[in-house]
């Protein structure tokens, strides 16, 4: 399938845990000057959960760099000491939320079932989820990356029918490539994306399949984006390190 028209590439970056409320404000401010003109293509960043306010009130509601959180805890309130709700989140200024990092998975034991929670929570409090997959590099080696994705995807959109999946963004990132300065190589790229969107089309439809984003990330960089975005069924990037200087990210949104 190729690129269509509905869907409009998106460049997020996720900027993990860097950047003061002053400094991801002066990082926002500046993206947003250097990223003006900028035409056919949807911007996010996602910085902390204490910075998300900050940023969105030094933006404005009308730039077109929108605003991301980095996670959502599955219930709308509580006494859940720490935890951010898709309201909160709503409130701070943000439209999207990354659910199910593999850091997140990694580091904080978060399952399938737990990310298809907070995908729950998200379109509850009317945020766009953006979904992350991906295998290990031994998962890769064992030749089981479809497997480990079709499973992430079943086990992670369990209970989901067509309607509630109308936002829902993708982002394969394979864990070995995150954070490494490994990528994929183009082939292995365009082999998974062609598999995700045919897998949405088995166990959805193919109107679905034609329109979700899927987003590549892992080691996103200046250089290697434009060759990244020419592959077939990538729609976007989700960027991390890169994401934190203006100046590069503002070189991936202009791919």
């Amino acid at each position: 399938m190729t690129k269509t028209a509905i869907r409009t590439p998106l460049i997020a970056g996720n900027w993990k845990m860097y950047k003061t409320g002053t400094q991801a404000v002066a990082a926002a401010k500046k993206l947003a000057d250097l990223s003006k003109g900028v035409a056919g293509v949807d911007i996010m960043i996602a910085p902390t959960a204490l910075s998300l306010p900050l940023v969105a009130a030094a933006l404005g509601k009308d730039s077109q760099v929108r605003l991301g959180a980095q996670n959502i805890y599955p219930g709308t309130e509580g006494a859940f000491t720490g935890e951010v709700s898709g309201r909160m989140i709503r409130d701070a200024g943000a439209d999207y939320v990354i659910i199910g990092h593999s850091e997140r998975r990694q580091y904080f034991g978060e399952t399938d079932e737990s990310v298809g929670f907070k995908i729950r929570a998200a379109l509850d409090a009317g945020l766009i989820p953006v979904m992350c997959i991906g295998e290990t590099e031994s998962q890769r080696e064992d030749d089981k990356t479809f497997f480990i994705l079709d499973k992430q995807i079943s086990d992670g959109l369990k209970g989901f029918d067509l309607g509630d999946l109308d936002t829902l963004i993708l982002a394969y990132e394979p864990v070995w490539a995150i954070g490494t300065g490994k990528t994929a190589g183009p082939e292995q790229v365009k082999e998974v994306h062609k598999f995700l969107r045919h897998l949405i089309r088995e166990k959805y439809a193919e109107g679905l399949a034609a329109k979700i984003r899927i987003l590549y990330g892992g080691s996103v960089k200046p250089g290697n984006i434009k060759d990244l975005m020419q592959i077939e069924d990538v729609d976007g990037a989700l960027v991390g390190g890169a994401s934190l200087n203006p100046e590069d990210f503002n070189k991936i949104i202009r791919f």
